[in-house]
């Protein structure tokens, strides 16, 4: 069964991009492919849609395509792709790309293509289920750890380590985007930003190619970087505009309360310790708890901190709208003394590449 789908051209349907530079022909396919999936067809000269397509229909010759493909490179997981091959040797083989020559008849074409769109369209539904399934269980983790550390009962290290592997397994196949997009479905507050957090911290921890066990401690450390904040009153926590001074007063204690939680209960790294209690510290000395500067704020700290901000600034509250990601970035970059501007420089194109907003 294809999957239909309206041709309205809105940007959250589905949809084939087709690019082809013989202008018969891609009208012909265009015509077809839209009577089961809206198809954007396009001269290869054409501005390409930065909207993420279902299939991509290539009919060009393979310079021209090496020279579209910086555009046609999206965030993980690739997205299928129906060459029309000419007088080149075949492309490595790979699960995504199927190739046929650009000379076999519009039929094989057709069948080809709608084969493809049906197979996506059950992929897409598998990783969105697994996804949904992946944000739920790490937000009943995260929320336990907040229970359990609200009520002083010890946190289950079993749990923090399977909300990290859900936050890794999550992003690594969905993106970043499509995990910020499931966790914001749902009101939950100070869970909303612990997940999104994390989902940045592995993004990003990614981006800068940290080994598998450096990656899952920094994913653990964001998880639990705001753990003292289940020891602030709700009406603080919740309050829809600036802190009073001893309202802030109560607020800038979550840092030092959760690393004594950690600290107590003797299972947690010094590394993830350290997150806990200094993701408020800047560089020139003017954060909390300890007003550490410089080379005493460490790395995992540095790396925490870009993305507690960022996720702060980009998220929906009550009493404002979210920034979009270049605005983010750029009150961060003007944060003179806050964050690391070589960690910055390197957090930036990740976030900006990958649609890393929930809108």
């Amino acid at each position: 069964m294809l999957a239909l789908g309206a041709t309205d051209g809105t940007l959250n349907q589905p949809f084939v991009l087709l690019i082809s530079d013989r202008p018969t022909e891609r009208a012909a396919l265009e015509r077809a492919i839209a009577l089961v999936m809206d198809c954007r067809a396009l001269a290869p000269q054409a501005a390409i849609p930065t909207a993420r397509p279902h299939l991509i229909l290539l009919d060009v010759p393979p310079d021209r395509a090496a020279a579209l493909e910086p555009a046609l490179t999206f965030p993980r997981p690739p997205v299928p792709r129906l060459v029309l091959a000419r007088g080149a040797g075949p492309m490595p083989p790979a699960p995504h790309l199927r190739q046929i020559p650009a000379a076999a008849p519009r039929q094989i074409v057709l069948a080809n293509a709608f084969a493809m769109i049906e197979e996506a369209t059950r992929s897409v539904a598998t990783r969105e289920r697994r996804l949904l399934e992946q944000v739920t269980g790490a937000t009943a983790i995260v929320t336990e750890l907040f229970d359990s550390a609200a009520l002083g009962a010890g946190l289950q290290r079993a749990d923090v380590e399977r909300g990290t592997e859900l936050v890794l397994a999550a992003v690594s196949e969905a993106g970043i985007g499509a995990w910020l997009d499931a966790v914001w479905r749902h009101d939950i507050g100070v869970y909303q930003h612990t997940l999104g957090v994390a989902g940045h911290a592995a993004t990003f921890g990614s981006q800068i190619g940290l080994s598998r066990g450096d990656l899952s401690r920094l994913v653990r450390a964001a998880l639990l970087h705001d753990i003292g904040k289940s020891r602030i009153p709700v009406e603080i926590l919740n309050k829809p505009g600036p802190l009073d001074p001893e309202e802030l007063r109560l607020m800038q204690r979550h840092p030092d309360i959760g690393a004594a939680l950690l600290l107590a209960q003797g299972e947690f790294e010094g590394a993830v310790i350290d997150v806990v209690r200094h993701h408020h510290e800047r560089l020139d000395g003017k954060g909390y708890p300890d007003r550490l500067a410089g080379a005493a704020v460490t790395d995992l700290v540095r790396i925490v901190s870009i993305c507690d901000v960022f996720s702060a600034l980009t998220e929906r509250r009550t009493y404002r709208q979210p920034a979009t990601a270049a605005e983010a970035l750029a009150i961060m970059v003007e944060s003179h003394g806050h964050l690391d501007t070589d960690l910055l420089r390197a957090f930036a194109p990740a976030m900006l590449g990958g649609n890393a907003l929930a809108a």
